[in-house]
């Protein structure tokens, strides 16, 4: 009997140790090379403090996606009837393996009460010095400079346990030289800075896009004008609302938008000071003057830009405005961690975690695909899929530098080999957002392009994701008469962006008390943003659900609302870029809307 016993204890404590041996078995999980825009210039303090994010593989992704595409598909008995957030969390829950064996390992290195795991558990967060967590992850980070100056603490290879592999999608910040670039910043006219504002046209009767338009000074007016939206008036503000995201210190000054409301919707100055500001990651709710340093960066334009369009189009639908923190990406204080630049899935994974999110969200900023590992692509790509499920359309401008990508450091070569290709853009590559190109000119439209600033409105074809069955016949449409142009350059097979365009050039705004005039893919999706949010509102007044997910209606259906635009192109990479022709194509999509066509398309 006591025989026995010592070989059933003997048993227990062999298996007690086979978890923590096995553990410390690794092996290489993600190797992604570094941009060519960034250089190592030294070591990573061992003392700076990092917010690791530790993706856990998701249960039942593939039952969600399924989920997504009936519910998105205006032809199917489902379509409208968006997930509840209990039922998605029920679907990416991971398993009760895949959670304990995680837990297992993180325990061996981070205290459990210092870990917070997401409501469905499929991420865990903690904070680690850079010593640590190179122990952790059997692995050296480095500080990298980009082209412009600014430092990142990143690795470019990262290992875990061999048993962890199947169980873990992602670590980050890792291998991810995200830089989120606003897609307005940059382009912003110096022709028109420090000028008072004018306030719209005068005129007499119904305003026409002749009367209320000007190329060289685009209003809100202009825009309900030329889209349709002016005479439409809200029914249930309140019930229906629409977002915008800022990251990376970016501002919505109500001073600002205040001043601008007063000149180009009176009605709407309210606006200014109700809509709601929300921080996540500490990230800024200034209302405080620009500092010179900020004054010098630009600081605010993109956020002037997303508030005052949106409020300007679609008031009074409130507005939520959230702010994500991140920024600078490296500080050498080890007493201030942060989100080290990947604001993404900060800003997802809080918003998936809300009981009510807006039904349209607004986000101007881009990166180069290829600067993001796959892995990171792939868990931020499948969050976004959650928020769509529960109804949520979710807007990405398509980028302002043509084919070439994020600008500056759009560099038309690839990481791996330095060959020459055309460089996509994350997040419009993900398939379960809706991308928003630019037009310029009204009779007629045309794909933006500035010769002023270079601004070309951004398109292409990731390298990442492949090309989803709701876009297969539209894009191959294209490519056919594309022909074998540019064969080498773009992967034929990859999810194509945009979907649609709006209007993107020479819009005012007010900036630190002074009209200016910007370009930008981030001028036309809060427009998008705003129309959308009009369309759910008449939607909603009659007893229907939201649009959720645009894309699988909009390829079926909803594209007969939108004007073809024909002429222009996403220019970049020394060549003309993809052309605009007949029907889609990979720099305006479908074409501009018309909000009565929309509201025929939706049925009503």
């Amino acid at each position: 009997m006591m025989r026995g016993a010592f070989i059933f204890s003997a048993a227990l404590l062999s298996l007690s140790y086979a978890k923590p041996l096995l553990s410390r078995r690794y092996a290489v999980k993600e190797t992604h090379a570094v941009p060519l825009e960034f250089s190592r210039v030294g070591e990573a303090p061992a003392n700076h403090l990092l917010r690791l994010q530790i993706g856990v593989k998701q249960g039942q992704f593939d039952v969600l996606e399924k989920h997504l595409w009936e519910i998105s598909d205006p032809d199917h008995s489902r379509y409208g009837q968006h997930l509840s957030l209990a039922e998605i969390h029920d679907l990416v829950k991971p398993t009760d393996e895949s959670t304990d064996l995680v837990r297992e390992w993180l325990h061996e290195h981070v205290s459990p009460e210092h870990i917070e795991s997401s409501p469905a558990g499929d991420f865990f967060t903690f904070t680690l010095p850079v010593g640590k967590i190179e122990e952790m992850l059997q692995t050296n980070y480095s500080v990298y400079q980009h082209e412009d100056g600014s430092k990142i603490v990143r690795t470019h290879e990262w290992s875990l346990p061999l048993h962890l592999h199947e169980h873990i999608t992602a670590v980050q910040p890792t291998t991810a030289f995200i830089r989120t670039v606003p897609q307005a910043k940059t382009y912003m006219t110096a022709s028109g800075k420090g000028e008072h504002p004018r306030g719209p046209p005068s005129y007499e009767g119904k305003p026409t896009v002749d009367k209320v338009c000007d190329t060289g000074a685009v209003t809100p007016l202009c825009l309900r004008t030329l889209y349709g939206t002016v005479d439409y008036k809200p029914k249930v503000p309140g019930r229906n609302q629409v977002g915008l995201a800022n990251y990376l210190g970016e501002l919505n000054n109500r001073s600002d938008a205040s001043i601008y409301l007063k000149n180009y919707r009176p009605e709407a100055i309210s606006g200014a000071y109700t809509f709601k500001q929300i921080s996540i990651a500490n990230g800024t709710l200034q209302q405080t003057p620009d500092t010179p340093a900020q004054l010098r960066a630009g600081t605010g334009i993109e956020g002037a830009l997303d508030v005052q369009t949106i409020l300007g189009v679609s008031w009074p639908t409130p507005l939520l405005a959230w702010s994500t923190g991140g920024d600078p990406p490296f500080t050498p204080d080890a007493d201030n961690p942060t989100v080290d630049n990947e604001p993404y899935l900060t800003w997802v994974n809080y918003v998936l975690q809300q009981d009510f999110v807006p039904q349209v969200i607004s986000n101007s900023y881009e990166d180069n695909e290829q600067t993001v590992p796959y892995s990171y692509a792939k868990v931020v790509c499948s969050q976004f899929a959650q928020l769509s499920a529960r109804g949520v359309s979710i807007l990405f401008g398509s980028g302002d530098g043509g084919v070439e990508g994020v600008q500056p450091g759009g560099s038309c070569k690839s990481n791996v080999d330095g060959r020459t290709q055309f460089t996509p853009l994350f997040p419009s590559s993900c398939p379960y957002v809706t991308s928003i190109g630019a037009t310029v000119n009204f009779k007629p439209e045309v794909a933006a392009y500035d010769p002023r600033n270079g601004f070309s409105t951004g398109g292409g074809f990731s390298n990442y994701f492949p090309r989803p069955a709701w876009q297969a016949s539209a894009v191959e449409g294209y490519l056919h008469t594309l022909g074998d142009e540019f064969e080498g350059l773009y992967n034929r097979s990859g999810r194509a962006y945009p979907d649609l365009a709006v209007y993107g050039v020479n819009y005012t705004i007010i900036w630190n008390g002074s009209l200016i005039r910007v370009d930008g893919t981030s001028a036309a999706t809060p427009t998008a943003a705003g129309i959308f949010a009009l369309l759910n509102d008449a939607l909603i007044a009659r007893g229907k659900p939201s649009l959720g997910f645009l894309n699988p209606w909009l390829y079926k259906k909803g594209k007969k609302a939108f004007v073809d635009v024909t002429s222009g192109s996403a220019i970049g990479c020394n060549t003309t870029g993809f052309v605009a022709g007949k029907g889609w194509d990979p720099v305006t999509g479908f074409g501009t809307p018309r909000f009565e066509r929309l509201l025929e398309a939706v049925g009503l």
